[in-house]
């Protein structure tokens, strides 16, 4: 598909892993030129490489989305290099398994520290631009888990609800002034993270929910990403897409008998990237 993103400069947080290393792949393989922001300087070096190696335009910046002159200095850094944003894609994002009586104060405040603070700090300050130019659009990955939680990602679920609400009040207030903001909005999506910082029973669990019978792919996610930025979608605004293979529409799909809803098989204190 042709997502008319050629040449066009496009941000991505979280871009050195999972879902934010496959929308970088999947716009480089567009021709866009691909700001790769994360994090982990290696992680974020070895996808740059990936990336040029492959033909396309890419530079990497080291930025912790939740500190306010990391990302402000990341804008500057990225538009002194290749000129103006068009395109930001908000990938970044942590988790943490806890039932609400065992979640530490902790952890409820670093998940919503790079969860929605960062979004926030990611959009304000990437949108501040797009606007002074009256031209761009903006992804935010959220979570079905902040269209409907279920128990165990307490901190998880409160920081997506508040992502959902941020896109669309930045929708409604930068709408007319040129700048889109959406939201996509995956179920379970088969990073190694995940497999490593999830019981495979709970996988499993989620997969026979599933109509379309497995978890989301990376891909999946980064495509209809990449969609809402084309000029396919110059009319979409403010909304929240499940990526979910079905699940939120049959909620009580059930091929083995499995409960979901055995949240006791999630540890508390366990972190996985988006």
């Amino acid at each position: 598909m042709n997502y008319g993103l050629k040449d066009k400069v496009v941000a991505v947080t979280g871009g050195a892993s999972g879902i934010g290393r496959a929308a970088c792949e999947l716009l480089a393989g567009e021709g866009a030129i691909v700001a790769v922001i994360d994090r982990d300087p290696v992680r974020n070096a070895e996808t740059v490489a990936r990336l040029r190696q492959q033909g396309a335009v890419a530079s990497g910046y080291h930025v912790d989305v939740s500190q306010e002159t990391d990302v402000s200095g990341c804008v500057t850094s990225i538009e002194q290099e290749f000129g103006p944003v068009y395109g930001l894609i908000v990938a970044a994002g942590i988790s943490v398994a806890a039932l609400a009586e065992d979640l530490k104060t902790d952890d409820w405040e670093r998940v919503f520290k790079v969860n929605a603070l960062g979004a926030f700090l990611c959009c304000r300050a990437f949108g501040a631009a797009m606007l002074s130019r009256r031209a761009g659009a903006i992804v935010v990955i959220g979570s079905i888990d902040g269209i409907g939680a279920q128990p165990g990602r307490t901190a998880y679920a409160s920081s997506k609800f508040a992502v959902h609400g941020l896109v669309k009040s930045l929708a409604a207030e930068w709408a007319n002034r040129g700048v889109r903001v959406n939201c996509v909005a995956p179920g379970l999506v088969d990073t190694p993270l995940l497999r490593t910082g999830m019981p495979a029973r709970f996988v499993d669990a989620v997969v026979d929910r599933t109509p379309m019978g497995r978890i989301a792919r990376p891909e999946d996610i980064a495509s209809v990403a990449a969609m809402l930025l084309s000029s396919a979608t110059n009319f979409v605004n403010g909304v929240i897409i499940p990526v979910d293979g079905g699940l939120l529409a049959s909620p009580f799909t059930r091929k083995n008998g499995a409960d979901l809803s055995s949240n006791r098989l999630l540890e508390a204190g366990i972190y996985t990237e988006d």
